[in-house]
């Protein structure tokens, strides 16, 4: 019997890596270098000049608090159960790390609290922030 990806899985523990880890303190010198300088005020971080199309499906969703009815529809819909509904306030919790970015939530909101924003460099070495 041959198994041809064994082979494969066997030489992967031995390779090293190609691709660097996460978070910041794993990147090369030349990038820790320049994180100083953005810490010392020396140098800033802006987001790579990426242009967001029309209709982008990839960005954080953005809540108005102040529109939302509180109807649930969004909760309904979500196939990933990022959305929470906090009864005291009639407002809903969306979780960013379980969010899928399908935006349903947006397409099913009567009053469009709900809406995908541009910003979608939404990586974070704790990864538990929510909205």
């Amino acid at each position: 019997m041959k198994l041809p990806a064994f082979s494969e899985v066997l030489g992967q523990f031995v390779k090293k890596p190609v691709t660097n880890l996460f978070p910041a303190r794993y990147l090369p010198k030349s990038i820790t270098g320049y994180l100083g300088k953005v810490a010392a005020g020396e140098a800033e971080i802006t987001p790579p000049p990426v242009p967001v199309p029309e209709n982008f499906r990839g960005g954080k969703i953005a809540y108005d608090r102040d529109a939302c009815i509180g109807c649930k529809l969004c909760i309904r819909v979500c196939p990933a159960h990022a959305i929470e509904f906090i009864p005291e306030t009639k407002t809903v919790r969306i979780f960013v790390t379980q969010c899928i970015f399908c935006s349903q939530c947006n397409d099913a909101c009567p009053v469009s609290c709900l809406h995908m924003s541009d910003e979608f460099m939404v990586a974070d070495a704790t990864a538990t922030r929510n909205i």
